[in-house]
């Protein structure tokens, strides 16, 4: 059996991201930039308020107190997106509001706050005069042109996901297509002739088939489109027939769930043999030992255990860094949470996954294990707030050790 981490090098190894499209600005949140972001002018381009109030000399304001305050000419009014119509002089003052350009003459903007002048009602009058009351330094209230960035400064990189924030960005730069990956497609597909489709009545012997489902939501919820394929029959050719229904919808990524094991009926394995590659099957963890990487017809291909957990963290443990990979995303890494058990642990020796209550106590996070980790217990999964993970090599740990946790976010 290959280790974990080996398995994992594997199937990395053999992925290419896919390729770059054009996306127009309002399609792009959530997708992968493929393209460098570099600024191509000054931000702010211009030196502006970032208050209201009036804009003067700082020098004008020495010595400025509540009991002795400085009396500056009020000589022009300034709104958001205008130009002022004079350059400030010694002892004068412009009101400003929030987001105008500095006037020339000016380098400091003093808030309304401090001054006797306190109303900001729209259309208000402008006044003769203005009592300051505070002294200020140089540029105080003032957003500096090119403070945030400069122009050939690198703004995003290549392998980003964008968020909500990186959009705002690229608005302000005025793109209105970029360069992205596009979204991996994933076809999916379980197999059993216990299996129904969940329109079909229950019968003896029978289940829903779930894992189609399950492992849609995490595939969507690594950026990635779920291509749904069906149920394949424990017949050789009904395997096949859905391998190629795969081909014929251009997926980029083919995973299965059961028949991967060495049953009389798994016949998926047998097909990814005969008609493609088969890289490795068997896994040192608990639950999903069962895991097969392969390809068929060129298309990168893995197959899940059955067990409706074994298929979930078979999922998390290779296919979301995979999926992230194909989707462009460079340097992503789980984040880990060390918590402290509540109860001992105990494993056979394999790299184990187990689902785990996890809370912030008393100042740190903790860990309470299910008393249920078996890996047909789909419910014991939404009982769970992630899994913690005993490595290999340890066979045991107490209650009080120290544990890695994989928190459940789902967030690509």
């Amino acid at each position: 059996m290959l280790s974990v981490s080996e398995a994992q090098r594997k199937l990395l190894e053999t992925l290419i991201p896919v390729e770059t499209e054009i996306t127009t600005l309002t399609q792009a949140a959530g997708k992968v930039l493929g393209e460098a972001i570099v600024a191509d002018l000054d931000y702010p381009p211009f030196s502006n308020s970032s208050m209201d109030g009036f804009a003067v000399k700082a020098a004008d304001l020495r010595g400025a107190s509540t009991n002795r305050p400085k009396n500056l000419k009020v000589v022009d009014d300034l709104a958001a997106g205008y130009i002022a119509g004079v350059s400030l002089k010694e002892g004068e003052a412009i009101r400003i509001m929030t987001g105008a350009p500095v006037p020339k003459g000016a380098d400091t903007v003093i808030p309304v706050e401090m001054t006797d002048f306190n109303t900001r009602d729209s259309g208000s009058p402008l006044p003769g005069s203005v009592n300051v009351f505070q002294s200020v330094e140089y540029g105080s209230f003032v957003r500096q042109e090119g403070e945030d960035f400069q122009k050939g400064t690198s703004l995003i990189s290549p392998g980003h996901r964008l968020r909500p924030q990186e959009i705002g960005l690229l608005a302000m730069l005025g793109k209105q297509e970029i360069v992205t990956y596009r979204v991996p497609r994933v076809g999916l597909f379980s197999t059993g002739d216990e299996l129904l489709p969940l329109d079909a009545n229950l019968e003896p012997g029978k289940i829903r088939e779930t894992n189609s489902y399950t492992l849609g939501g995490l595939v969507a919820s690594c950026g990635a489109e779920p291509i749904y394929l069906g149920i394949a029959k424990d017949r050789q050719d009904a395997v096949k027939n859905l391998l190629d229904d795969a081909i014929a919808k251009g997926v980029d990524l083919i995973v299965s769930s059961a028949g991967v094991s060495v049953g009389a009926f798994d016949f998926v394995r047998k097909v990814i043999e005969k008609f493609g590659k088969l890289g490795f099957w068997k896994v040192n963890m608990r639950p999903g030992k069962p895991i097969a990487f392969g390809s068929y017809q060129q298309v990168p291909f893995v197959g899940l255990p059955g067990n409706p957990v074994s298929a979930f963290v078979g999922f998390e443990v290779f296919l979301r860094p995979a999926l992230y990979l194909l989707a462009g995303l460079k340097d992503w890494s789980r984040k880990v949470q060390k918590v402290r058990l509540l109860e001992p642990i105990e494993s056979d020796g394999r790299e184990s996954y187990l689902r785990a209550i996890i809370t912030f106590k008393d100042g740190e996070w903790v860990a309470r294990p299910l008393r249920s980790q078996s890996s047909g217990n789909l419910f014991s999964l939404t009982q769970s707030d992630g899994l913690i993970v005993l490595p290999a090599e340890e066979s045991n740990l107490q209650a009080g050790a120290e544990i890695d946790a994989w928190y459940f976010s789902f967030v690509p």
